[in-house]
């Protein structure tokens, strides 16, 4: 398992990329499952823009904004992104695809990013027992930390505005592919 954690991590994003291609093949948007999908597509960059401005990679283990919700924002963030995508093409076999590699892909990713964490910080067992994994908690589980510091210079070292980018190309192209390419 820790062999493909490894392979997962590299072929995540070119997989990506040829998810894309198979998406806008199966993809039969309309207005309304756009709207739709923007329901889940906004929160999910939100989630993914709050978490960026609170991660410092390897050098702290964030708790803070999003993290004193759930352990995997980013992650979660891009789940929403993907589910809201899935509605907006209204294609039930982008929705098994987008499914298999999550659990494919991302389950795995996460389990080996964390046991990167358990061993670097000593104090996130403790944070593993008081924050969820994925689906977030209601209140935060560290009070002092919850609204905690984002920072823009972080976001933009992370170059998270990538993920609001891509999401309005998404939508161009599906916007354009309603519209231009219709049957």
């Amino acid at each position: 398992m820790v062999e493909w954690s490894r392979v997962a991590r590299r072929i995540r994003v070119p997989l990506g990329f040829a998810f894309a291609v198979l998406y806008f093949w199966l993809a039969r948007p309309s207005w309304r499952s756009l709207a739709f999908g923007a329901v889940l597509i906004i929160p999910g960059l939100v989630i993914r823009a709050l978490a960026s401005g609170h991660v410092r990679k390897n050098e702290a283990l964030a708790m803070s904004g999003p993290y004193a919700y759930t352990r995997n924002p980013l992650y979660l963030g891009s789940l929403l992104i993907g589910i809201g995508f899935a509605f907006a093409a209204r294609s039930w076999w982008v929705g098994v695809v987008l499914i298999a590699m999550f659990f494919a892909i991302y389950v795995p990713v996460i389990r080996s990013e964390e046991a990167f964490l358990r061993e670097r910080f000593p104090e996130f067992e403790a944070y593993a027992k008081a924050v969820p994994r994925m689906i977030p908690r209601l209140t935060p589980a560290f009070r002092d930390q919850a609204a905690g510091g984002f920072s823009m210079n972080l976001y933009l070292k992370h170059r998270e505005y990538n993920a609001l980018l891509g999401a309005v190309g998404m939508t161009a192209g599906l916007i354009v592919k309603m519209n231009f390419l219709a049957n």
